[in-house]
């Protein structure tokens, strides 16, 4: 019951005045912190555990602060006037919780990237918590619901786009015409 109000408070964290006091006290206080901190326990736990996260020896968290807008590129100012800058309206290839996620994992280069999820936002900042994973320990490579992180091919699994948000970025999420899901009942109903 108790994680079902905790993530009910979260969806209205912006109506109810007691928690809107709270976010005001907790971004003044991140917004003083380094843009990548190793934090004790996740800020949304009924988040993260939906993630894959568990308190246990071997899972880290750090909440990451990444500026938010497109890229900021300076005005050219020598030569010749052209007529398209190119400063404004330059995008990231990138969406920002997949930079976020590659930040963590540069902090931290002996972890390897699980998840992230987003935690808060102000005029200029988004921050995210990062959910890390020590491939090394043998918490985790006792527990089988995670040790598939050991296997090579999920070796710097973030630079590579095999993260949750690399693959939206990418876009495999995507499609067009007939849904997957909706293509595969068609296929079954034609086989019968």
């Amino acid at each position: 019951m108790a994680r079902y109000y905790e993530t009910y408070l979260w969806r209205r964290r912006k109506e109810l005045p007691e928690l809107v006091e709270l976010w005001r006290i907790r971004l003044a206080e991140w917004r003083r912190q380094p843009a990548v901190v190793r934090v004790e326990r996740p800020t949304r736990p009924d988040r993260a555990r939906g993630l894959g996260y568990r308190a246990k020896q071997g899972f880290v968290i750090a909440r990451v602060r990444v500026r938010k807008g497109g890229r900021r590129k300076p005005r050219p100012r020598a030569g010749r006037k052209q007529a398209g800058m190119g400063v404004l309206k330059l995008t990231p290839g990138k969406n920002i919780r997949w930079i976020a996620e590659e930040r963590a994992a540069r902090k931290f280069p002996n972890l390897e990237v699980l998840n992230s999820y987003y935690v808060a936002e102000d005029g200029r900042y988004k921050w995210y918590e990062v959910i890390l994973v020590d491939p090394h320990h043998p918490a985790i490579k006792s527990d089988p619901r995670i040790n598939w992180i050991l296997n090579p091919a999920n070796k710097r699994r973030v630079f590579r786009g095999l993260t949750s948000a690399g693959k939206k970025a990418r876009g495999l999420r995507k499609f067009r015409g007939i849904p997957p899901i909706v293509k595969r009942f068609k296929r079954k109903r034609k086989e019968d």
